[in-house]
């Protein structure tokens, strides 16, 4: 694991915040108030939403931070699931300026060789120079190519092959075809879509699919059996609390210095991992001398809802610790040595 993850995180955004730079208030807000639009719509467009270096600009400084945060959520339970694993190669597909190249980058120490592909030329030539400003070997050394994300996408073989948010502005044509041209090419594969019953169905039938090519699932399912929620009552998504800039302020509204985005993910491998027990599926209740945790568990016992009480002893403070997302029980802490 990379002990430089927090500042990884806080270069990007001290970056980032220079990116506006001359760009009239007004005219960045109302570029992200479209993307915005453009993101939520229903329609898939077979075409880059990014269409010039204004859009780029307002649109990595408004959601890279997001983007950077939920990424690092889930590469954290690939990372979790195969501790001794860590990726020689990254390919990034529909990568744009790069949120989950930095990622990878605070992710693990390497990789040695780093790829983005993307569609809008705008994106990958922004991209470029905010890995130039890295401190970052790895992203400063990554390769960005102009490649149109869609059936005919051809993905070099990589140890690791990240998609994000990408799959809901596809067909289903090509979103199949992607999925597919990722499980071939990767040896580990996570896909990362927005946190919402859309964003979830998606990410369900891509992580179908996976098993299906010969996939082992990492994370964040204990199992590789069908998911047992039931399709329109709930869905599988997860949170990262992510810093607001002031451009996030201003388009928002909000007072508060940070926010949550919510997404929803599946880390796939070819390779031996060891996957969670059981994982939190929300925000632990806590009580006075009670935790409640919603768990989703191994394959046959579905969701469970477990109550941790304070006659438990380290189990109930490690449960006043957990968080929506890790994994349950707890690693055991290794003893100091007398």
């Amino acid at each position: 694991m990379n002990a430089s993850a927090p500042t990884s995180a806080e270069t990007l955004r001290s970056t980032l915040g220079r990116l506006l730079d001359g760009i009239p208030p007004k005219q960045a807000t109302a570029a992200v108030e479209r993307l915005i639009a453009s993101y939520r719509g229903q329609t898939p467009t077979d075409a880059p939403v990014l269409r010039d270096r204004s859009d780029v600009a307002a649109y990595a400084a408004y959601r890279m931070p997001a983007t950077f945060e939920a990424v690092r959520g889930a590469l954290d339970g690939l990372a979790e699931a195969a501790p001794d694993w860590a990726p020689g190669s990254h390919v990034d597909v529909g990568g744009g300026t790069g949120s989950a190249t930095w990622a990878v980058d605070a992710t693990w120490d390497g990789p040695r060789e780093t790829t983005v592909l993307d569609w809008a030329e705008p994106a990958l030539a922004l991209g470029r120079e905010l890995a130039a400003a890295s401190t970052s070997e790895v992203l400063r050394g990554a390769t960005w190519r102009r490649a149109v994300i869609g059936s005919a996408l051809n993905i070099p073989e990589a140890d690791l092959v990240t998609v994000s948010y990408v799959l809901g502005e596809l067909t289903a044509q090509a979103r199949k075809a992607v999925v597919a041209e990722a499980a071939r090419a990767g040896q580990a594969v996570v896909l990362i879509e927005p946190g919402t019953p859309e964003g979830y169905l998606r990410i369900r039938e891509a992580r179908e699919q996976l098993i299906e090519a010969g996939l082992r699932i990492a994370a964040p399912c204990p199992h590789d059996g069908t998911c047992p929620i039931e399709v329109g009552q709930d869905w599988c998504h997860f949170s990262a609390r992510v810093s607001r800039s002031s451009l996030h302020r201003q388009v928002k509204g909000g007072s508060l210095p940070y926010e949550d985005e919510k997404f929803s993910y599946v880390a796939a491998t070819r390779f031996p991992v060891e996957p969670a027990a059981s994982r939190i599926t929300r925000k632990p209740q806590i009580r006075k001398g009670l935790v409640l945790l919603e768990l989703c568990g191994p394959e046959g016992t579905g969701l469970t809802r477990v109550n941790v009480t304070k006659r438990q002893g380290d189990l109930y403070k490690a449960a006043r610790d957990a968080d929506w997302g890790q994994a349950w029980p707890p690693a055991p802490q290794p003893q100091p040595q007398p």
